[in-house]
């Protein structure tokens, strides 16, 4: 089987696994959205989600975390991983988006990924659940996934990134993402799957027999 017929395979899955899908992180605006990706590094969604829900319904604009202060930044989002360097950024940028955008969260990969704290990755996911520009954020899960499924040889994330986009239609790419997400956090999970038991694994691979060993992004 080719690559080509991996991801039609593939995508004919996700589309009969996840007809609809949601977007896992809760936001009240584009800025909100930006604030909860940034949170999301090295942190669950559910988390993010728990932190942020006390914050939005009063805080949901630059001018607002601009005068909390880092400080009251930091108490907010002290649940959340190296809360302190994330509070940091969402003052800095924050301040950035006043004093450059009038406010207003920048609709480019270049302007996004120009602020504070905010990768490629970052960006891409703004620009696709924002903005609703076609773009494929890849983190480490959609990366080992990608590996598993036989879509990329697995260099780098931009590496996978760029695998990805040739392999599927630029009108998947916004759901597409969303969906590996949520099947690989319930399907073909790191430690259970192992490349060998999940319906996309078994079906692109039906003669594997060992666990398959990705490399990380």
């Amino acid at each position: 089987m080719s690559e080509i017929q991996r991801a039609k395979l593939i995508l004919k899955i996700l589309n009969k696994t996840y007809p609809k899908i949601d977007v896992p992180l809760k936001s009240r605006n584009v800025f909100t959205l930006l604030i909860s990706v940034l949170l999301s590094a090295q942190c669950t969604d559910v988390n993010v989600n728990n932190v942020t829900k006390s914050i939005y319904p009063k805080f949901y604009k630059p001018k607002h975390f601009v005068k909390l202060g880092r400080k009251r930044i930091e108490k907010l989002i002290k649940k959340i991983g190296i809360f302190r360097v994330k509070a940091k950024s969402i003052f800095n940028l924050s301040k950035i988006l006043i004093d450059k955008y009038n406010g207003k969260v920048p609709r480019t990969f270049e302007e996004l990924e120009n602020l504070p704290g905010v990768g490629h990755k970052t960006a891409s996911v703004v620009m696709s659940q924002g903005f609703g520009y076609p773009a494929f954020p890849v983190d480490t899960h959609i990366h080992r996934l990608a590996q598993r499924w036989g879509l990329t040889n697995g260099k780098s994330v931009v590496q996978t990134e760029k695998d990805l986009k040739k392999l599927f239609p630029k009108k998947n790419w916004n759901r597409l993402h969303l969906q590996i997400i949520y099947y690989g956090r319930e399907y073909c999970k790191a430690r259970e799957c192992f490349g060998i038991s999940c319906k996309i694994c078994t079906s692109c691979y039906p003669k594997r027999k060992k666990p398959i060993k990705t490399k990380k992004a």
